[in-house]
């Protein structure tokens, strides 16, 4: 893998982005009583770590190249957008090629915006292959946390003027205007400086990153219970409960909440539990 060459603020565009402060406190306390009879929301926040973990096992202390397709099947099991559309990629003939793509997505020598389009340009260019985006994204990011923002389509796609940053944009009547905000990194990378800053103003100081990913989950989880017929629509049905979106969105299906313990299946297939420490305790399932 590359060295991690910081990038440049030059190298990007950081445009302003207009957010309702009274939009996302309401989002944020659902967030929090949603998950309390699952445990708490740190619960969550856990989990979400614990997913990260596994990418970065994946991919960053273990060679790339070595990416083996069971592995992989394991990683998409945490892409809710991707794992449902992927299938045909999933024979050892097809993701010998898919394998070459990721090594070129991690390659730090080139921009990353650049990384996402050379990735998504090695497959065919119609609705069928959205998700590759997706898979771009959410490698990158869970893989890197730090560096790389959530910059999945439900985040921003600016192409059909959708998701998180529409949901929480200040302003009125905003379903009938565009929002002039592109769908380069330091889109994605602003979002986050205001959602952090968001979360320190009301009281939340450790773990904020993965609280931005949760917190962005839930203002989409949101949109979906109240709209419908998104792109998600046909991979979320009736929520059973608050947060069954928030989770699905986030990849955290494998998630069984109940009585303050949670279980995450990993990679290998082998089950954590979250307890009431809050240590992540491998199980058998």
């Amino acid at each position: 893998m590359a060295s991690k060459s910081a990038m440049l603020p030059q190298e990007f565009e950081r445009p302003v982005l207009e957010l309702s402060g009274e939009i996302l406190r309401v989002a944020l306390q659902m967030m929090v009583s949603g998950s309390e009879e699952h445990g708490g929301i740190e619960r969550y926040i856990d989990a979400v770590k614990l997913k990260s973990a596994m990418f970065q096992q994946a991919l960053v202390e273990n060679d790339i190249a070595d990416l083996d397709l069971e592995t992989f099947k394991g990683l998409c099991t945490f892409m809710a957008t991707v794992r449902r559309r992927i299938s045909g990629h999933l024979n050892e003939e097809a993701f010998a090629d898919m394998r070459v793509a990721i090594v070129r997505l991690f390659d730090d020598r080139e921009h990353i915006d650049d990384r996402i389009v050379t990735f998504c340009d090695r497959f065919p260019n119609d609705k069928k292959h959205r998700w590759v985006r997706d898979l771009a994204t959410e490698l990158l990011h869970n893989a890197d946390p730090e560096r790389v923002p959530l910059m999945n389509r439900w985040v921003w796609d600016a192409k059909s003027n959708t998701g998180v940053i529409r949901e929480i944009w200040h302003g009125d009547n905003v379903d009938h205007i565009t929002i002039p905000v592109a769908n380069g990194y330091g889109t994605y990378l602003m979002l986050r400086e205001e959602l952090s800053q968001f979360l320190s103003d009301n009281g939340i100081f450790r773990d904020v990153l993965y609280y931005v990913d949760v917190l962005c989950a839930q203002v989409y989880a949101q949109y979906i219970c109240e709209q419908g017929g998104s792109y998600l629509r046909a991979d979320f049905q009736a929520p059973e409960d608050p947060m069954q979106h928030t989770r699905r969105l986030l990849g955290l299906d494998g998630v069984q909440p109940g009585n303050g313990r949670t279980r995450l299946k990993s990679i290998d297939g082998e089950a954590f539990v979250l307890d009431d420490t809050t240590e992540l305790n491998p199980t058998e399932h």
